[in-house]
């Protein structure tokens, strides 16, 4: 049964066990006390509580979202590639219990968790009505931002559901102010590009300016090759082993999202730099890998995948740019 039906299924599944008591995103009784009218992503208006204070989070950009403007969700979702939460974030988000995985809701625990509000956005429910309404049936949720969208847009969308935009706007402050602190000791990079890949299984997947790794880059002033200097399909962009030479740069950030996927979550793998360095072993068995100029000039910088290789928010980006500042401005000295 394909995902789309599957949310079909459970969304009446829910109704019934709802006692058939559905409601339209506007008109929904988001929770005993005040309530506010806002307009998500997609201009739909949600009633929401003032101070919603039971929020499932069913993505990695709103986990981070709402982490980063000081809430801690009831429930989330595993990480892309990983089996617990995102790694970049397991520090923040302590014993915050799974609801599901990317992009596969268990509406039957989100149930049970009895939220105020559920937040989600196109990294997890992306295209698939159905699933919007079988969440919708158990309280208002909020579509916040897009698959490969801004990453600011879609933090700001969450901000103003939450109604947290005065903390927003001072998150969003202080990474300006530390990419403006860091972009000054990269002058020396200025003419060198660098690449963000991934290396998962036997192959390669790239990622490109549009999602927030590559923002970070762009915002650091970093350039990046001729061939990755694009947005992309709001994904990591897959390279064969015949075209190795896409992924090269004078400098390389290497990760791997572990051996978890949908169909298998509890697969052996790993995210951190210890999967990292394992999985540049393995890519050097590919043919044409050791020939790269990132390679050949010992310029590959081993990285957590769960935060360069993946999505999510405020919190990513400034991890990011704390990499950046460590491999090429403090170990460089």
């Amino acid at each position: 049964m394909s995902l789309r039906s599957s949310a079909v299924a459970l969304s009446l599944a829910l109704l019934v066990l709802l006692g058939g008591c559905a409601w339209s995103s506007a008109q929904a009784p988001a929770a005993s006390g005040e309530t506010r009218v806002v307009k998500d992503a997609e201009e739909t208006e949600i009633t929401v509580p003032v101070e919603p204070q039971r929020i499932v989070a069913l993505s990695e950009p709103t986990l981070d979202g709402l982490l980063a403007l000081g809430i801690t969700p009831i429930g989330t979702v595993s990480g892309r590639g990983q089996s617990k939460v995102p790694g970049y974030l397991s520090a923040e988000a302590g014993e915050i219990p799974l609801l599901g995985g990317i992009a596969e809701p268990n509406f039957e625990a989100i149930g049970k968790a009895k939220p105020d509000l559920i937040v989600v956005d196109g990294t997890s429910i992306n295209n698939n009505p159905p699933v919007i309404e079988a969440l919708r049936a158990i309280a208002p949720t909020a579509f916040v931002g897009y698959a490969g969208g801004d990453w600011r847009y879609t933090f700001k969308t969450l901000a103003k559901v939450v109604n947290k935009q005065d903390e927003a706007k001072q998150v969003l402050a202080d990474y300006d102010a530390k990419v403006s602190t860091v972009k000054k000791g990269l002058g020396k990079y200025q003419g060198e590009t660098f690449s963000i890949v991934r290396w998962q299984g036997s192959s390669a997947a790239l990622i490109l300016n549009e999602l927030p790794p590559g923002r970070a880059l762009l915002d650091l002033g970093l350039k990046r090759p001729k061939n990755q200097d694009k947005d992309g399909r709001g994904h990591s962009e897959p390279v064969s082993r015949e075209n190795l030479a896409e992924i090269d740069a004078d400098w390389m950030f290497f990760g791997t999202l572990g051996g978890s996927s949908v169909d298998n979550r509890n697969a052996e793998g790993g995210v951190d730099l210890e999967a990292a360095k394992k999985a540049l072993s393995e890519a050097e068995d590919a043919p044409g890998f050791t020939s790269l100029k990132a390679y050949k000039d010992d310029q590959i910088i081993l990285v957590d995948g769960s935060l360069w290789t993946s999505t999510g928010g405020p919190l990513l980006m400034n991890k990011i740019v704390a990499d950046v500042d460590r491999a090429l401005v403090e170990e460089q000295r």
